[in-house]
């Protein structure tokens, strides 16, 4: 998944609308076209050119894709533009030759379109025709979320995470609707996450400064049978420093190191045992100054309630986060695991003290930074809790779930 790819287009003719161009400039329609060439040793003697535009003038049904195709013979195609009735474009290229052009996008369900083509012929002579079609209704549609703020700068082990609402099952042509591009230029790899969720990264953590398109093409694609895509959309978001923050569970210490430099080392609290904290690479995915924490929402019953919460980042979707702790004493950190799973850091109740290591590290952190634990009487965290396909190598990416 790097640079935008495009999904074979068939050549569908059926149907197709047919202009003769002759030497002296006249044109003519489908009908008088199709009653006046006299064969091809006429159109040969009068230097004529072929303008064919498929689906053919007043088709309706038609389907968001592989039926959309203009070409010309013994001529060149000088310009195709397709429209929509609110005067939406169509994106499309011509090949080499300048005598084919096609869609590089699917088509909107239900949705009236205008073709209007120019063809030129070897002497120079033109002609424009125009055409007119409407394409199927979707039965159903499907919703394609995503989860990267617009225009953000977001930490390096930013994981780009696309859910949809219902399952996928034609995933090739989902995924191919979802063009990422970035400068510079580095390979991505998509990973399915069963039928409704998609996860692209590149092989190792980002490079600082690289800055991300991608472009949401599920419009108009069957996703299953009859459950169409309506997403057509850009996003942008920067790639920011590099910092990785490294917990050891069993020193009870939190390391950040940013573009090679260790800031602090900070003492922490992580799961008590029974309830150890995850091992393995996790990112931040939200951040919250005060939040309420009920153990009720994450399986515990009834042992914990705190309404503000200081200081909070989410790392995993299972309700893992590392987090500002006023409750417990100031010598717990550091010296005693404590928590339920969190990774807990001292802070003042009120989140309005920016001297505590809580507060500190919050405002030294984004969306997208690593928190990676070490050395705890856990499992490593499932690539798909949370953003944590970092733990998932390479050769295996892309495989699917």
């Amino acid at each position: 998944m790097g640079a935008p790819r495009r999904g074979a287009i068939a050549a569908a003719l059926t149907g197709a609308l047919l202009v003769l161009v002759t030497a002296c400039g006249g044109s003519s329609s489908a009908d008088d076209s199709s009653g006046g060439t006299g064969g091809e040793d006429e159109k040969n003697a009068k230097g004529g050119v072929e303008l064919l535009i498929s689906p053919g003038d007043g088709a309706t049904d038609v389907a968001t894709g592989g039926e959309l195709r203009v070409t010309v013979e013994d001529g060149t195609l000088t310009e195709v533009v397709v429209t929509d009735a609110e005067g939406g474009t169509v994106a499309g290229e011509l090949d080499e030759e300048a005598t084919a052009w096609e869609p590089t996008e699917h088509l909107a369900n239900g949705t009236s379109y205008t073709v209007e083509a120019t063809a030129e012929s070897a002497d120079g002579e033109t002609v424009k025709e125009t055409s007119g079609f409407t394409t199927l209704e979707a039965e159903a549609t499907f919703a394609t979320n995503w989860n990267v703020p617009e225009d953000a700068t977001v930490g390096t082990g930013m994981i780009m995470s696309i859910t949809f609402d219902t399952p996928i099952e034609n995933r090739e042509a989902v995924e191919e609707a979802i063009r990422v591009t970035t400068e510079p230029e580095v390979e991505l790899r998509g990973h399915w996450f069963g039928d409704q969720r998609l996860d692209i990264r590149p092989e190792n953590y980002w490079q600082p400064g690289t800055e991300v398109s991608v472009e949401f093409r599920t419009r108009g694609v069957e996703g299953a049978p009859g459950v169409y895509g309506t997403r057509h959309n850009e996003r942008y978001f920067t790639i920011g420093r590099h910092q990785v923050s490294t917990v050891d569970a069993a020193a009870k210490t939190m390391e950040v190191v940013r573009d090679g430099e260790v800031l602090r080392t900070l003492p922490v609290t992580t799961g008590e045992p029974g309830n150890d904290t995850w091992n393995g690479k996790m990112v931040i995915t939200e951040r919250l100054k005060e939040t309420r924490m009920d153990g009720s929402t994450v399986g515990f019953d009834g042992e914990y309630d705190i309404e503000d919460v200081p200081h909070a980042m989410r790392l995993s979707t299972s309700g893992t986060f590392v987090h500002g702790n006023y409750w417990a004493s100031e010598s717990t950190f550091g010296s005693q695991n404590v928590s339920h799973g969190c990774i807990g850091l001292f802070d003042k109740q009120g989140a309005n003290d920016p001297s505590t290591p809580g507060a500190w590290f919050f405002d030294n952190s984004i969306i997208g930074d690593v928190v990676e634990v070490l050395n705890s009487n856990d499992a490593i965290i499932a690539p798909d809790n949370g953003l944590s396909g970092w733990n998932t190598d390479w050769s295996a990416w892309g495989s699917g779930q």
